[in-house]
């Protein structure tokens, strides 16, 4: 049984074969640079710094060595586009806040402020105003919000899709690449294609704009979502519109040679609470997501990935009604959400896809022998009857001892009979 077996296993429900693992194969199961630099050092391998393939969050990307070396069981084929809107070619080097040598676009640019912070700009244009500032002592991007006068009495659906449309050329010509670059791998992929993420707080900013118009602040949008629901639903329509129109072409050129695909990463949850109701959800996201889903599964063999962090327990029937087959990434620390009672309330319904290990506690500031206790622990109660795929609980962030992060893996093969 090779990694896409496995995958293909788990994702059905079924046990066999072990417990799969993934890291780098989106934008929410990735590791920043720092880490993907240190793992290279830790195994031994060719060092040599590392490329930056989302450099919103500065995660890494994990070569096929590395992935040997984690024994990761799925790969990733993402969008032509990062969230800064430029796409990741002509690699030149960049040193980072911490004094790391990495790998960026040669779209990636920057310019300092008077504090010493890192400013990055859209579609790497320095004549447009910056979208991210990284801290002069930090390790990532914040979006910078640049919020036009809102004129309720003029609002126009039109200003908040003018990241959506019909895919382009180019980018189903890269999509094709990336099935060439996958072809020959024995491991399951995800793919992120983009254009079906509704409301997606991390992209309503639109860091990829260089003038973004109509609702683009944070909080604006999360009102707006109380207070001019309609407003939202005509910008939803017509982004379905445009997905629906776009997956048909993306389905001629990758076919079946995907496995599950990451439809959106718009937040329900925080650390003890929701952003909104599920009358809410089911009133105002459902209705698109359901549409998304069941084009995709009439269509196409493809699992549809549903990511949301916080307490969302409460969301997990509805988002098994909407079609999602996985939820990622499983906030364990989160109210409601306990290993257990997920696993019994919904395991043989959707996969957990994540979950294996706290990242805000565990995986950072504890012993590698705490690492590993709490990773077997969370293994044996999600691979009860398949339906889990191994990932920490989001991205691993910088900082994060090594040794933890070589026991969080050690400790799966433990698990899997493989030590």
């Amino acid at each position: 049984m090779n990694s896409r077996d496995k995958v293909l296993a788990s994702l059905n429900h079924q046990s066999e074969g072990g417990v799969p693992v993934d890291f780098g194969s989106t934008a929410v199961t990735g590791m920043h640079v720092s880490c993907v630099a240190a793992l290279r050092e830790y195994y031994g391998l060719e060092q040599r710094p590392v490329k930056v393939h989302e450099p919103y969050q500065m995660l890494g990307w994990i070569d096929d060595d590395l992935q040997e070396a984690l024994h990761i069981d799925v790969d990733g084929v993402y969008s032509r586009c990062t969230i800064f809107g430029f796409s990741n070619e002509n690699w030149k080097t960049w040193r980072t806040p911490a004094g790391l040598e990495v790998l960026v676009s040669g779209h990636f640019q920057t310019t300092e402020d008077e504090n010493g912070d890192i400013l990055i700009y859209p579609q790497g244009d320095l004549s447009a105003p910056p979208s991210g500032k990284m801290p002069k002592d930090g390790f990532f991007f914040d979006t910078i919000i640049r919020q036009e006068p809102i004129d309720d009495d003029h609002l126009n659906p039109e200003d908040n899709l003018e990241e959506f449309g019909p895919i382009s050329g180019e980018d189903l010509q890269h999509l094709s690449r990336e099935i060439r670059r996958i072809q020959h791998s024995e491991r399951a992929v995800i793919a992120s294609f983009g254009g079906t993420a509704f409301g997606d707080i991390a992209l309503v900013p639109a860091p990829f704009l260089k003038r973004p118009k109509g609702v683009r602040d944070i909080a604006e949008w999360y009102m707006s979502t109380a207070s001019r629901q309609d407003y939202i639903h005509r910008i939803f329509e017509k982004q379905c519109e445009y997905a629906l129109a776009n997956l048909e072409k993306i389905y001629a050129v990758v076919g079946d040679r995907i496995d599950a695909v990451f439809i959106c990463g718009t937040d329900f949850g925080a650390q003890k609470s929701t952003f909104c109701s599920v009358a809410t959800f089911r009133n105002l996201y459902m209705p698109y997501y359901k549409q998304v889903n069941d084009w995709i599964h009439r269509n196409t063999p493809w699992k549809c990935f549903k990511h949301s962090c916080g307490a969302v327990e409460k969301f997990i029937p509805s988002f098994i009604e909407a079609g999602f087959d996985i939820l990622n990434p499983v906030q364990c620390s989160a109210a409601g959400m306990e290993p257990n009672h997920l696993k019994n309330a919904y395991g043989d319904q959707i996969v957990f896809w994540g979950g294996g290990v706290d990242t805000q506690k565990t995986l950072p500031f504890r012993e590698p022998a705490q690492v590993r206790e709490e990773v077997l622990n969370r293994c044996d109660i999600f691979s009860r009857n398949g339906g889990f795929i191994f990932n920490a609980i989001h991205n691993i962030q910088a900082n994060t001892p090594v040794e933890n992060i070589a026991a969080m893996i050690d400790a799966v093969r433990e698990f899997n009979g493989e030590k």
